[in-house]
């Protein structure tokens, strides 16, 4: 025990603490005293006292745990419980009460006190508004216990609050682009070689990543020996050439479903028309170099540079020769000679 006697003069003893006394590990003491005199045989008397401490507000209000984390579904009710926060306080009387408070901060100019409320008695904490995933993912902010002694002693807790994702968005077809509806027309050559890509269908989802996981299916195809689809990419090929008993138009009509509980899906229709003019497939293409039809130009004006003027000099060459092989006319002023006969017609 925390006590001894001393004497304080003759046969007079006091009863004085050897040790602190700590009310909340031993809040009372029965102490017995025995005195015995020296005589032969010695005889004794005992008496008992019982020592009752009193309280002081010597300790602080302690938290089970010093970080909670809280999760929260999205879509919840307002006024909804989240959580209960405990703290406890050994002591005794308003040196036990305890108040608990939220430790004002400001996200956004938004206040804590504006979006969480606590129970200033047992410590329940509550939503005030509904949360919504995709604008709010998470919040953190701090929670006081504080007793009522004099003075208060007070500690915090730190509460983590995290929003969790419902399935609560469908998937948005963001390619092929469509005008009106969802239905796209595209055209495609009808020499399409195998495995041409023919279109690419895009969704997105705003969930979270596990619900916004994205796959592509056929629901309708005109012929599913003519087209493949990959169902993670989105990308649409052709399985097979096109042959004369292939129909012109086909209808592809693509679902995007994401990876949410239920899930939820967007489709897109494509109609295909096959044309036999050459146009330009919808795959990846190889830019000719700007300087091979620079000078493709410059030797086709060459080439007809040179042919006319190779035509000319043919020309002028052929009049030339009829020019010179034209006989002259024979002369009025005297007959030709026999000479002149034979000279002329050997030249």
């Amino acid at each position: 025990m925390p006590f001894k006697l001393r004497e304080s003069s003759d046969n007079y003893y006091e009863l004085v603490v050897s040790e602190p006394l700590d009310r909340e590990k031993v809040p009372e003491y029965d102490i017995t005293f025995t005195v015995t005199d020296r005589g032969s045989p010695p005889l004794s008397d005992n008496e008992t006292m019982t020592l009752e401490l009193l309280d002081v507000n010597d300790n602080v209000p302690q938290f089970p745990q010093s970080f909670y984390t809280i999760r929260v579904m999205e879509n919840n009710a307002p006024g909804a419980l989240l959580s209960s926060l405990t703290a406890f306080d050994p002591d005794l009387h308003e040196n036990q009460y305890l108040v608990y408070f939220i430790i004002e901060k400001e996200i956004a100019n938004t206040s804590m006190s504006m979006l969480f409320s606590i129970n200033p008695e047992n410590g329940n904490l509550y939503a005030l508004k509904t949360f919504d995933y995709e604008i709010e993912k998470e919040f953190l902010f701090h929670i006081e216990a504080r007793d009522s002694g004099s003075p208060p002693l007070s500690s915090n807790v730190t509460v983590h609050i995290i929003i969790v994702d419902q399935n609560d968005n469908a998937p948005v077809i963001v390619s092929p682009w469509r005008a009106h509806g969802s239905v796209v027309e595209e055209k495609i050559p009808r020499s399409t070689d195998k495995g041409s890509l023919i279109a690419k269908v895009i969704a997105l989802d705003t969930d979270s990543v596990h619900n916004s996981r994205i796959t592509y299916q056929f629901l309708q195809v005109t012929d599913a020996t003519l087209f493949s689809l990959d169902q993670y990419n989105g990308e649409i090929r052709t399985m097979r050439m096109f042959s004369y008993r292939d129909p012109r138009h086909q209808r592809l009509v693509v679902v995007a479903k994401d990876n949410g509980e239920p899930a939820l899906s967007a489709t897109v229709t494509i109609k295909l028309t096959t044309i036999e003019t050459a146009v330009k497939a919808y795959t990846d293409m190889t830019e000719e170099p700007l300087e091979y039809d620079i000078f493709s130009d410059i030797n086709l004006y060459l080439v007809i540079g040179l042919g006319s003027v190779s035509f000319l000099l043919l020309i002028t060459i052929l009049v030339t020769i009829v020019i010179k092989c034209q006989k002259p006319k024979p002369s009025k002023a005297a007959p030709p000679s026999r000479n002149s006969v034979i000279s002329e017609r050997n030249s």
